[in-house]
């Protein structure tokens, strides 16, 4: 498999600064959505990337330094829990991914994003169904989202400990929706999402 298939072909056409783009934290029930956008250096494979979903905690901490060092630029965004709740959460994504391309020194003139929408970019781009398993810079940019988040979640743990956001990262564990039907809501959990829970419970 070409991992930089996706880039090279943008390459071909005449573009020079493609950014790879990937989110996380579309489906949990608390805390924003992280987008983050990678520009890597010409034909750069960074050894051991790889779609975050199938690599280790572990292994992604290492990569998210090994990334922020080696690649040409990259960029993390967030959207709000607040911004989830006005314009939800597909448009929320639209607007982190959006701002994650804006917020790279470099300025990308085409975009790979992970998925099958394309943001409301001022570029030229694509989107790659299941990218971060076909394209190295949206494979690089899967981990830099996906480690933002889960470190976000890390401080959402020791703020609010009664729910375990180090553990479910947000997710509707059981033991989540347990500590929701306990507790009730506190001010990260987006509140569209729980109308399930707390009318069943």
């Amino acid at each position: 498999m070409d991992w930089l298939l996706y880039e090279k072909e943008a390459k071909n056409k005449g573009f020079v600064n493609v950014c790879g783009v990937d989110e996380a934290g579309r489906g949990p029930l608390a805390g924003p959505v992280c987008a983050a956008a990678v520009i890597l250096k010409d034909n750069q494979i960074i050894e051991g990337v790889n779609d975050s979903k199938k690599l280790t905690e572990k292994k992604r901490e290492a990569l998210f330094d090994v990334i922020k060092s080696e690649a040409l630029d990259y960029s993390i965004a967030f959207a709000t829990v607040e911004e989830i709740e006005e314009m939800n959460i597909l448009n929320a994504t639209m607007l982190a991914m959006k701002r994650a391309v804006e917020g790279l020194s470099t300025k990308a003139d085409y975009a790979l994003i992970d998925g099958n929408r394309f943001p409301p970019l001022d570029i030229q781009g694509e989107y790659v169904i299941k990218g971060d398993a076909k394209s190295m810079s949206i494979a690089a940019a899967s981990i830099l989202a996906k480690v933002s988040r889960d470190r976000l979640c890390y401080e959402y743990a020791e703020k609010y400990p009664e729910y375990g956001f180090d553990k479910h990262k947000g997710y509707g564990t059981k033991a989540h929706t347990e500590a929701i039907l306990k507790y009730g809501p506190c001010e990260i959990h987006r509140l569209s999402f729980l109308k399930k829970i707390l009318n069943n419970g």
